[in-house]
This record gives C-alpha cells, sequence and structure tokens, in this order.
C-alpha cells in the first residue's frame, strides 16, 4: 500500500510537472506573438533617409487659396461658394478620372500623381505667365483619411489633419490591436488610379520601418486580421482554464489517497 502511494504520488508530481512546462510554453508563445519590434537592439540606430510624400489621387479633393501684394488681382481665382446662413467659403476642387481640376482662368490643370509641392509649383508657373506677379500658392488635401479595421479597440475611418501619417501612428489611432489580433500580417489596401495593391507588414519585425506601407496614403486601408487564439474562440484562455482543473483535480485525488 506504501509503495502504491508513492507511485501515485511521483504521477502526480510528474504531471504536474508536465502540465506547468506546458503552461509556461504557452506564455512563451504568447509573447512571440504580441511583442513588437523583437528584433531590435539596445541603443541601436536607424537613420531616417526616407522621404515620402503622398501624391494626388483620381477624387482627391482639394483646397487651393492664390494671394499676391494685389487682393484685387488675385480675386477671379480665388472662387467662393455660398453656403447656409449667408456664409462664405472658398471653392474646392475635385481631381476628375483624367487627373484634372478645373482651375479659374487656367482652365484644366493635371495633378493626378504630384505631391503637394509639385502642385503648388505647377499653379504657380501658370499664374506667372501673363496673369499674376509674385503668387503664392496655398494648398492642401482635403481627404486625408485612413481606415482601421479588425482587431483594433476602436476600428473606423479617421481623418488626418497632415499630409503623412504611419501604421503605427494610425493603429494608435484606432486604440492599437486587441490582444487577439494578429501583428506579423497585417495587411495595408491601397488604391492609385483605380488599381488596389495589397502588402502585408510585420509589426514584430524591425523591418517594418523599411516597408513600403510604413508610410500611409490618403484612402489607404489597414486591417488587422485575429490570431489563432481568437478564432478558436481564446484558445489560450481555454487551455489555462484546463490545465488549473486538472491540476487541481489531480491534487484532491492525492490527497484522498494519501489520506
Amino acid at each position: 500500500m506504501k509503495s502504491s502511494l508513492i507511485l501515485i504520488s511521483r504521477n502526480t508530481f510528474f504531471m504536474q510537472v508536465f502540465l506547468i512546462s506546458i503552461l509556461f510554453n504557452s506564455c512563451s508563445s504568447l509573447k512571440e506573438e504580441v511583442v513588437y519590434f523583437q528584433n531590435a537592439k539596445n541603443f541601436e540606430t536607424i537613420v531616417d533617409t526616407d522621404t515620402f510624400t503622398p501624391k494626388f489621387k483620381v477624387n482627391d479633393i482639394v483646397s487651393i487659396y492664390i494671394s499676391t501684394f494685389d487682393p484685387e488681382a488675385s480675386k477671379p481665382f480665388n472662387l467662393i461658394k455660398e453656403s447656409g446662413g449667408g456664409s462664405a467659403q472658398f471653392l474646392d476642387y475635385l481631381i476628375d478620372t483624367d487627373g484634372n481640376i478645373d482651375f479659374p482662368v487656367l482652365g484644366k490643370v493635371k495633378l493626378l500623381g504630384l505631391t503637394v509641392e509639385q502642385a503648388k509649383e505647377l499653379i504657380k508657373e501658370k499664374l506667372a505667365e501673363g496673369y499674376l506677379k509674385d503668387p503664392i500658392v496655398n494648398l492642401r488635401i482635403l481627404n486625408f483619411r485612413i481606415t482601421v479595421l479588425g482587431e483594433v479597440g476602436s476600428p473606423g475611418t479617421y481623418p488626418i489633419s497632415g499630409e503623412r501619417i504611419t501604421i503605427m501612428e494610425a493603429l494608435g489611432l484606432a486604440g492599437d490591436l486587441t490582444i487577439k489580433g494578429r501583428r506579423d500580417n497585417i495587411l495595408v489596401v491601397r488604391d492609385f488610379n483605380g488599381t488596389k495593391t495589397y502588402t502585408r507588414i510585420n509589426l514584430t519585425n524591425k523591418e517594418v520601418f523599411n516597408s513600403p506601407v510604413y508610410f500611409l496614403t490618403q484612402n489607404d486601408v489597414v486591417y488587422v486580421e485575429p490570431n489563432h487564439s481568437a478564432s478558436t474562440s481564446a484558445k489560450g484562455d481555454t487551455r489555462i482554464g484546463t490545465i488549473l482543473s486538472v491540476s487541481a483535480f489531480l491534487i484532491s485525488i492525492a490527497i484522498l489517497v494519501t489520506r
């Protein structure tokens, strides 16, 4: 009887060690899935040589304001639209399917594929050709927004006040990834001239900073797919609960037998 009790106790002990090792490995695996930039070293320096600037796309809405030393001379180039309540706003311009805007006096001006600075220079050159002296062109993209979907805290569409945003900043706006979000296979959908591109990015690797979609463009869509634990109804939480239940059961049996 005594040897049987010793055998049961030993088996219970080894079973507990086995279950604890499984639990430990599960936690280690979880860490590998959720930690960002895992291969970044201490005091490592990455020089940012990127000069990314968004370019105009079809259906972009552009705000353009022209100013000179003579306000009356620049007035024909700043059309005003009436709005409710008697207030007035300057007219915005939509880039059509041919990549053009219909600008006052100048007519069709092609902005498709240009950066903001390039568009400013183009309009400035056209205005200086017999229309205005030393014109100043203020130009902005009004429809710069990004959409973040999937396993994030607050999925949705977010307007961007500036002219560039990183994928990390976009995910931050959306409340970061949930614990169920897959960090190593995030999808960025980008549209340009009716052609969609699909690029995947791995946030667990520092090479994310070199990705062509690290800087987002207007109307990009970021999708965070669920990881394995989410698709199997929080399998990780169930596994831990099962391990604890089995351990408690085995300990109870050992106590009863030894009595």
